[in-house]
């Protein structure tokens, strides 16, 4: 399990900071309530952590039984975040909720959201770096910060108001749409 060590703790938690991108994601999870989609932030914190802790002990097993590799994955997780850029940017519904319930916290919160494929590939990045324990205690870190910013989205959303919330929806849009086509242009171009 290796020592802890809080350079690594803290480059860990920096590098997962900035792919999970919470903050980011206001704007997504405002829309989703928006449409009547309930968003639970304990389950969406429960999900992530065990999906993504599952995916850092598994991620490399798992995608063998289906004979895929961590590039595909990156990239079929890259077209999912452009869809959702494009909602966000155009105005359009693509991802249509068919659950009974109305949910929003598995899809599209849980993944590709917060636990997408650039946080779970990014994960298995990490384990090459540094002792697991440190980038389980900056994961730890990560979802805690999640937890909090979920369920601040209605401060977030009467902070910023209606136009605020319009322009963040459109700027982080185009911001994950980058996001998106620059996970599968690299993870394309390994595959070849």
């Amino acid at each position: 399990m290796g020592s802890i060590n809080f350079t690594q703790i803290l480059s860990a938690t920096l590098v997962l900071l900035s792919i999970i991108d919470i903050v980011g994601s206001v704007p997504i999870i405002l829309q989703l309530r928006d449409k009547g989609r309930h968003v639970d932030a304990l389950k969406a914190t429960i999900y992530s952590t065990i999906l993504m802790v599952g995916f850092y002990y598994g991620g490399y097993w798992i995608l063998n039984i289906f004979n895929c590799n961590i590039q595909s994955f990156a990239t079929a997780g890259g077209f999912l975040m452009f869809l959702m850029a494009l909602e966000m940017i155009l105005d359009v519904e693509i991802f249509k909720n068919n659950t009974p319930s109305k949910g929003a916290t598995l899809v599209p919160l849980v993944f590709p959201l917060i636990a997408g494929a650039g946080v779970l590939t990014t994960l298995i990045s990490l384990k090459a770096m540094y002792d697991d324990v440190n980038i389980l205690i900056g994961l730890a870190i990560n979802m805690a910060w999640v937890y909090i910013v979920i369920k601040s989205t209605d401060k977030v959303q009467r902070l910023l108001g209606e136009g605020g919330i319009f322009f963040s929806r459109k700027f982080f849009g185009i911001i994950l749409l980058a996001m998106s086509v620059k996970m599968m242009t690299e993870n394309i171009a390994k595959l070849f």
